[in-house]
């Protein structure tokens, strides 16, 4: 698989990109918009075309949300926002751009990998509208509609961006502190964070009430929650409380 690696720190993009090749990804290291744009739709790209685009955000010559919105428009290739903690609002302009999904910086290469696995799973599917279904659960990301069992239900826009910060992720575990980042836009010092973390646990309980499906959100202990269709096996109580 084949990784473009857009990333204007060379620290960081040699250090990157040498964990992606170690985790068995080819690797081409890009450190400016408009050679992330060459890597992805220039002449070499058509005869060896990249599998996904790792695209951080905050570039030097072009803004990444730009960079994201043309290659989107030129190319079908899946792409990954890189992000900084707390720039909610910049990983939300590149969902809108076309990005498929985001990581937010520190991440772990394990995160990253698993991400980078998830949207190829997606794009190998075929998946053309961003439509996660999850058991009797239909949550359309882009029309901001979710049915359960055909029937539509009506949430806050809260609780709705909180169900699309997990069914983002594709049944893998979010953090607290990456859902309140994502959804409320606190950071782990920020002085909010308390309040942030009670409305975190208000905003779970009400989805499961509206959807009607108590192990449609499941909390992993001393983590965070992650979405799943039921239960798994032996969890009872933990995924029935926030």
């Amino acid at each position: 698989m084949k990784v473009v690696l857009v990333e204007d720190s060379e620290a960081v993009r040699d250090a990157l990109g040498a964990a992606l090749r170690a985790a068995g990804y080819r690797v081409t290291p890009v450190g400016t918009g408009a050679a992330a744009l060459e890597a992805v739709t220039g002449p070499d790209a058509v005869a060896d075309p990249p599998d996904i685009v790792l695209l951080d955000l905050g570039l030097p010559d072009l803004d990444g949300v730009e960079v994201c919105r043309r290659l989107r428009a030129r190319s079908t290739v899946p792409i990954i926002a890189v992000t900084a903690r707390g720039h909610q609002q910049a990983r939300v302009l590149g969902l809108r751009s076309g990005a498929d999904d985001y990581v937010v910086k520190p991440f772990a290469i394990d995160e990253l990998t698993a991400r980078i696995e998830a949207v190829l799973r997606r794009s190998a599917g075929h998946v053309v509208a961003p439509v996660v279904e999850v058991g009797p659960l239909r949550i359309d990301l882009s029309r901001r509609v979710v049915e359960v069992s055909g029937r539509e239900v009506g949430l806050r826009r809260k609780e709705f961006d909180l169900l699309a910060a997990l069914a983002r992720r594709d049944g893998a575990v979010v953090s607290r502190a990456d859902l309140l980042d994502d959804v409320w836009g606190l950071a782990p010092d920020d002085p909010g964070l308390d309040a942030g973390l009670h409305s975190l646990e208000v905003h779970v309980a009400a989805l499961r009430s509206k959807l009607d499906a108590p192990g449609a959100v499941v909390t992993v202990r001393g983590v965070g929650y992650r979405l799943a269709s039921a239960d798994p096996p032996g969890t009872g109580p933990a995924a029935a409380s926030p």
